[in-house]
């Protein structure tokens, strides 16, 4: 894997109709900002080959909006990306890297936010951008993360829905 790209689920509405989180859809806003997150990544070159995604309703809806701008990229449902730690959320990702140089996640927080900011300390990011990533990695936000032969990681963009 040559780069990771961690987006979050779009915002979700507060409530689902079954009363499991599971279940919880896409705001018509998470929807716009799913899709414009994902246009802004393209736009921008950072388009994955395999996207992994939860398979909670709110990310399959992300996965739906944003899927456009990336037609090429293969994806694959990841049921334990449900909720899951970042541990995990890193380890389906490098499995996948193995076969594909661009990885993204589309997942949840905390795992998504955790993981994100420990690969900006491993790749010696400055404090200041490692402080804007623990005060938030808001609905719809991406990270991106370059990898070096020895696997290291550096921080390559950091964007946050425009409000």
């Amino acid at each position: 894997m040559d780069r990771l790209i961690l987006m979050r689920h779009g915002k979700a509405e507060r409530d689902s109709k079954s009363g499991e989180d599971f279940d919880r859809k896409l705001t018509d806003r998470g929807v716009r900002e799913s899709a414009a997150m994902a246009a802004n990544l393209a736009d921008l070159g950072l388009v994955p080959d395999i996207a992994l995604v939860s398979a909670a309703q709110r990310t399959r809806e992300t996965w739906a909006a944003a899927q456009g701008a990336f037609p090429a990229c293969a994806a694959r449902l990841e049921r334990s990306l449900y909720l899951a730690e970042e541990r995990l959320v890193r380890e389906l990702a490098e499995a996948a890297g193995e076969s594909s140089r661009t990885v993204m996640v589309v997942g949840h927080n905390p795992g998504l936010q955790e993981l994100a900011i420990r690969l900006l300390s491993e790749g010696s990011a400055p404090a200041p951008l490692i402080a804007r990533a623990h005060a938030a990695f808001p609905t719809a936000a991406a990270a991106v993360f370059l990898f070096d032969a020895a696997g290291r990681p550096a921080y390559d963009g950091l964007f946050f829905p425009r409000g």
